[in-house]
């Protein structure tokens, strides 16, 4: 039976290199797909679309999201890793008190994760970018929504403890080697 895993946590706080280092491992694993949006509205003209039409960015994310879950399905991997879930989306609009239909609350429960890792804000490795742009205290801010939103969906949430990427990456992959 396949176990879709899924790693949250703030902007800056380690999920895409523990993700990386999954892919290096021969593991089968999602992106985040916010930064493809961003570059290809910047690209457009929109310097941060999320910020200028946040529910056209949402939609697009829901639709790059569902279809990740959808191919991860349709895949034969016993363990799959995504770079952020579908409760991310309606998260973010609640942190920027974004107004957004129903429709996001209801692929947060159709489509369902088996195990959640949570990425807590670090701000020894924190760092901005042209994609990433929120401070480590909006990152901070941010966490509180993201873990409020899986919590709420009645997700136990596995907190990922500090350290290397080798540390984190061997860690997640422990917690899940009870289950395999």
């Amino acid at each position: 039976m396949q176990q879709k895993i899924l790693l949250i946590g703030g902007p800056g706080t380690g999920k895409t290199s523990v993700l990386n280092e999954l892919i290096k491992r021969d593991y089968f694993c999602f992106p985040e797909i916010s930064r493809e949006v961003t570059l290809k509205a910047q690209q457009q003209g929109i310097e941060q679309m999320f910020l200028a039409q946040p529910l056209l960015f949402s939609q697009m994310l829901l639709e790059g999201r569902e279809q990740q879950f959808i191919d991860a399905i349709k895949s034969d991997s016993k363990l799959v890793f995504f770079d952020r879930g579908i409760p991310d989306i309606h998260a973010y609009m609640d942190y920027f008190k974004t107004k957004y239909p129903a429709i996001f609350i209801e692929k947060s429960k159709q489509y369902v994760y088996d195990k959640v890792f949570h990425f807590s804000p670090w701000k020894d490795i924190h760092e901005t970018d042209n994609e990433r742009y929120e401070t480590f205290e909006e990152t901070k801010a941010i966490d509180v929504f993201l873990m409020k939103s899986y919590l709420d969906l009645g997700y136990n949430i596995i907190d990922v403890p500090f350290g290397s990427i080798d540390e984190r990456t061997n860690f997640v992959l422990n917690s899940l080697s009870s289950n395999l």
